[in-house]
């Protein structure tokens, strides 16, 4: 693996790991654009490989907001079903979505997010 590939990649998971424990979420919202800019992974496989690399990074904001005793089980519980299915449905069709499109809808959801907390 080259040097430079190395270091892109743990600066897009470093930037990832700081958004989602700063922030509680967003991780993957960074981490896509920085793999495409800071390294050579294929635009096929960001999407996968971002899902891949966000999964441990829940786990260890999760485990750091349980020692806080800071999280509200009873309201993130809902959303936790409809996040596996949602995540279901993603992992058997996504990749029948053209990575272009996905390129375009997560920047709209960037934009989104950013315009809804500013106002």
């Amino acid at each position: 693996m080259r040097k430079h590939r190395l270091l892109g990649m743990i600066l897009a998971g470093a930037g990832a790991g700081a958004v989602n424990g700063l922030f509680g979420a967003g991780g993957g919202m960074v981490l896509v654009p920085l793999l495409h800019l800071l390294t050579d992974v294929e635009d096929t496989e960001i999407f996968s490989a971002s899902i891949a690399i966000i999964a441990p990074i829940c786990i260890v904001s999760l485990t750091c907001t349980a020692l806080t005793g800071t999280i509200a089980w009873r309201e993130a519980l809902p959303y936790l079903i409809g996040s596996a299915l949602g995540g279901l449905a993603a992992g058997l069709w996504g990749q029948k979505i053209p990575v272009p499109w996905l390129h375009r809808g997560l920047g709209i959801l960037i934009l989104w997010g950013g315009i809804r907390y500013l106002c």
